[in-house]
Parts: C-alpha cells; structure tokens; sequence
C-alpha cells in the first residue's frame, strides 16, 4: 500500500522484514524516549521478531512502525485469536500526515489475512485510539495494604501449608492454575513457557524498572504441600527499608481457587518482616479481597482505571464465538468507519445455545458505535452507560436491558499483564 502526503511524497506502508527490526527498535526507543539497557532491547527484540510488523517507509526510510504479538485471549465462554499492538510509533518529523490511520489500514488487513477477529491495546494516549474503534474493556484497580499490623479478614484462610518455589520451576507448576482462571474470567491471555519467564517472572531481568525500583528479584510462594496442585499462588518482589523508602511488598500476581486460598496468600504477602504495605499495581475491580478485608482502611483501593482496550475487527466471528447468559434478539445498527465492511443494520439472535449475526433491513433497536461494542464484548461495561452518556441510543424501550442481560459475566473481565 502507497500514499501521497499533502508534500505529493510517496509513503509505502508494509511489512517490517527481520533485517530492519533493530531500526524499529530505535525508532519506538526514540519515540517514547526510552534508553533501555542491553537485556531489555534482547527482549524487546525477540518479541517484535515474533510480532506481526507493519511499517510505514518513506524514500526507503523507515518512518513509522507499528507490531502486534500473535496472542490468545479469553473470552466468555472460550478463546479467541487476537492481535496485541505495542511497539506503535511515529518519526517526529512525519507525525499529522496520516501515517498512523494508514499503518492501522494496513495492520486491519494483515490482521484478517492472519485470522485475528480481535485486536487489543494498552494504550499510552488513550484520546488517540477509540476513533480506530478501540474501547476500553477492563479495569483494573491498584490496591495498598497497610501491613503494620496483621492483616484482618472476614474469612478463615486456607489451612493447607505456604512454600516458597524456585521461580525457575513455576511456570509447569502454576500454568495449571492460571490456565483455569481462563474459563472463570475474559480479558486473560494464555501463556507459553517463554511469556511466563519473560512476563510474569522476568528470569532474565529484562523488565524495563528491573533493579531501578528498589525491589528484588520475583519471588513464588504457593498454596498446598509438595506433590499436589496448588490452591493458589502469588508472584511478588520485596524492598527493605532504606534509601529507596519504607519496606514494602509489591505483588505482581495472585491466584486462587476459592476465598480461604486467596486469605492465606493474602495473609502471608502481609505478614514478611520489615515491610510495612503491600502494593498490588493492578486487581480486578470485583477483587474478593475487598469483600475479605474486615477493615476498609487497612486495604484500600487507590486507583482505578482502564486497562486492556479491545477492537472487534470481524464482527461476527466475535459475536457468535462468545457465551451468552440469556437469550436476546434484536437489531443493532452499528456504525464502523475505520471498517466499514463491519458498519450496517444486523440481527443479532443469541442465547445459551449461540448466537447469529446477519444483516438485515429491519428497523433498529439499538444504535452504536464499534468502540462502544468493544466496551461491552468481555462483560466488563453495560451498554446501558454509553446510553446514559449519550454515546449510544436505545430506539426500541428495553432493548438496551436485555443485551445487558445477554452479555452479563459471572465475574468482571480482567487483564493483569501489558503485552
């Protein structure tokens, strides 16, 4: 693909070949202004290796860039492919010339020539993506612990013992648990042996605050004796008191099969002499730990915000690959102007069974946008708030209510990684 800017220079807009990914780097590096050290680019240019790359040239020169990881995600009821842009960036010298709208043209194309249905962001100016039709769908809520004194809950914990692991062997061991949190939550990714040494453990230390925080290396304890699965598990990194402040506990995962389990995990991250809080960056805003805590000062959520932004990018493989929790029909006119291949006036016919997604000439109960659409895929916002915000319109009395109902999760969606 080709374009001319305003200056009649020819941009070509097309895959990044491997040669040309340490220019990529250089190029997202300045950007972001990031000077990264030598294990952070090895990592980072392992992932945009194994990324899917669009770039944007001008005169042969790379100018703009743009990579998404080839990753699963959880949606109700199953799991979908989905493309995770990251490494997005633009010359200085090239920004408002269109670039940017051009590379997503050509990133939409590649993602359908890849059978991706869905594609997702963790965006560092979220003003710049919802008019390509991303949505935010899941919040997470960052929570501090104030462990200067035991940690009071509501519910009993887990008798079974804690045990710390070698974080070297905890991807075969907790992948088990964390694979289920799958099915019970949507907005999870699954993950293979390298995403958990690189992601959730960083083994090799590639973690762009790695030793720049004051905190240590991860650490593993689990939930349940040697042998058998465990109940649960936390990954989390300890500061000392000194120089760099207070001694605290900053946990960067936490899963467990019921609420005495995740009290038990809870009360040991509270209980590590010489610390005084427990910071917890990002938690589902259902957490139970904040139904746990007998006292709301002691835990307390100080922060919450937009996390994983979704774009449905093939309408009704989307649709008719998800769950519902009731039966809903109904016509929806949605409006898609970065694919207006997905834009028009559809029935949506969905319940426990499945659903269908056909067009059709009936006059609409609902009209939206596919951003809003994106915001209510996973279960995490109600229609009915776009409604009230006037972002999107309720034309049939009700309607809105029962794909509310429709869409509706046991727990809210959840994403706890950010790439």
């Amino acid at each position: 693909m080709t374009t001319d800017d305003d200056a009649g220079t020819a941009t070509e807009f097309r895959g990044i070949p491997e040669a040309d990914c340490d220019r990529a780097l250089d190029l997202t590096y300045s950007a972001f202004h990031m000077t990264p050290g030598e294990k952070t680019r090895r990592r980072h240019a392992w992932m945009l290796r194994a990324a899917l790359r669009v770039g944007a040239y001008d005169g042969g020169q790379l100018a703009g860039v743009a990579g998404a990881h080839r990753r699963t995600l959880s949606i109700p009821g199953g799991q979908l492919p989905c493309a995770a842009l990251d490494f997005v960036s633009v010359l200085p010298t090239h920004r408002r010339r269109g670039i940017l709208t051009s590379m997503m043209d050509e990133f939409w194309r590649r993602c359908a020539a890849d059978g991706r249905p869905l594609a997702c962001l963790w965006p560092s100016e979220s003003a710049i993506y919802g008019r390509y039709g991303f949505g935010a769908a899941t919040e997470v809520c960052r929570i501090e612990i104030d462990s200067t004194r035991p940690l009071a809950l509501r519910a009993a914990p887990d008798s079974r013992p804690l045990r710390l692991i070698d974080p070297a062997e905890a991807p075969a061991l907790l992948a088990p648990g964390y694979e289920a949190t799958l099915a019970r939550r949507a907005g999870r990714f699954t993950r293979d042996e390298s995403w958990w040494r690189s992601g959730a453990l960083d083994l090799d230390g590639a973690g762009m605050r790695a030793g720049q925080d004051g905190f240590g290396a991860a650490q593993v304890v689990v939930l349940g004796a040697p042998g058998r699965t465990p109940g649960g598990y936390a990954v989390y990194r300890t500061r000392g008191p000194g120089g760099n402040g207070a001694g605290a506990v900053r946990v960067g995962e936490l899963e467990a099969e019921s609420g005495p389990a995740a009290a038990a995990l809870w009360s040991y991250l509270a209980s590590i002499d010489l610390t005084s809080t427990v910071e917890i960056e990002g938690r589902p805003a259902d957490d139970p730990l904040l139904h746990l805590a007998a006292d709301r000062d002691q835990v307390r959520v100080t922060g919450q915000e937009p996390a994983l932004w979704l774009r449905l990018l093939d309408i009704r493989a989307a649709l008719t690959a998800r769950s519902w929790a009731a039966p809903v029909d109904l016509v929806v006119d949605l409006r898609d102007t970065a694919l207006p291949a997905n834009a028009g006036r559809f029935r949506l016919t969905a319940g426990p069974g499945g659903a269908t997604w056909e067009p059709t000439g009936d006059a609409p109960d609902i009209s939206l946008d596919v951003r809003e659409l994106g915001s209510c895929y996973l279960g995490g916002t109600p229609l009915r708030h776009f409604v009230h915000a006037g972002l999107a319109t309720e034309h049939t009395p009700g309607a809105v209510r029962r794909l509310d109902a429709a869409l509706e999760t046991e727990w809210l969606p959840f994403t706890g990684e950010n790439h």
